[in-house]
């Protein structure tokens, strides 16, 4: 079986750009299962109802999100009607939504979990005593795990610990691909970050002037989604799902 996840999503135009390749990425690759990062994929960052009802229409089975998942107030009930629409799991008890969800893919179950750092990030519970607790609970030995986080350190430090307990580690949030994709463990599939869906020639997505004026200056601006041309960065993960055991991750830039 394999999964395809797929780096943020940047504003309308990155969501668009997706909408029209998806199709064709999921029939070369072979793709059973999509799961896409969409917290920025509101123009402006975060997620609204109309920006995940399109992701959702491209037939993806699983959004995640992360620190700027509750950037936009008006859709915060989105998290408790829409069970495959997550937060970091270890956001405090009492916050609205989930963090993990199972999908029933009738010969098995795929678990999805999203995590978010705490390393230059906002003071979340701690992203490891949260995933040992979930992983107690979970029946299926298929488990992929989103983790946004910003630390380079915190990101493969994680992948090591959750290394042979999981399928897969997708880190998410820094908006660059790198290129350690791997298989720790004999078993779980790993790269540091996915990368984006939007812009290339960008800042993170962001119209490049708008981005270089704000470090330059240190004045306070509005930043604006680029409508350069945009490019899809993603990993497809190829998994024996009664182990629950990666054979192999493969790192896409697709133009």
């Amino acid at each position: 079986m394999k999964l395809m996840f797929v780096g943020d999503v940047v504003g309308q135009h990155g969501c668009d750009f997706l909408e029209k390749h998806i199709y064709n990425l999921r029939k070369e690759y072979g793709v059973d299962i999509v799961v896409v990062n969409g917290e920025n994929s509101a123009n402006g960052n975060g997620i609204t109802k109309p920006s995940m009802m399109q992701l959702f229409g491209m037939s993806v089975d699983v959004i995640t999100t992360g620190n700027h998942c509750f950037k936009r107030r008006e859709c915060i009930e989105m998290y408790d009607i829409n069970e495959t629409l997550l937060r970091p799991a270890n956001y405090p008890d009492g916050v609205v939504g989930h963090g993990v969800t199972v999908l029933d893919k009738g010969s098995c179950k795929i678990a999805v979990v999203n995590l978010q750092g705490v390393v230059y990030m906002d003071a979340l519970d701690n992203p490891f005593t949260c995933i040992d607790s979930i992983l107690e609970k979970l029946d299926t030995p298929n488990i992929f795990i989103d983790f946004h986080a910003e630390a380079t350190s915190e990101k493969k430090a994680m992948g090591q610990y959750l290394a042979g307990k999981v399928t897969a580690v997708f880190g998410t949030h820094t908006h660059v691909q790198t290129a350690d994709e791997t298989i720790l463990s004999d078993h779980t599939a790993y790269i540091t970050d996915t990368g984006m869906t939007g812009a290339e020639l960008s800042v993170l997505g962001v119209e490049s002037s708008i981005a270089i004026n704000k470090q330059r200056l240190h004045f306070p601006v509005r930043f604006t989604e680029s409508h350069n041309p945009c490019f899809i960065n993603a990993v497809v993960v190829e998994f024996d799902e009664k182990l629950g055991k990666a054979n192999k991750i493969e790192r896409i830039i697709w133009r």
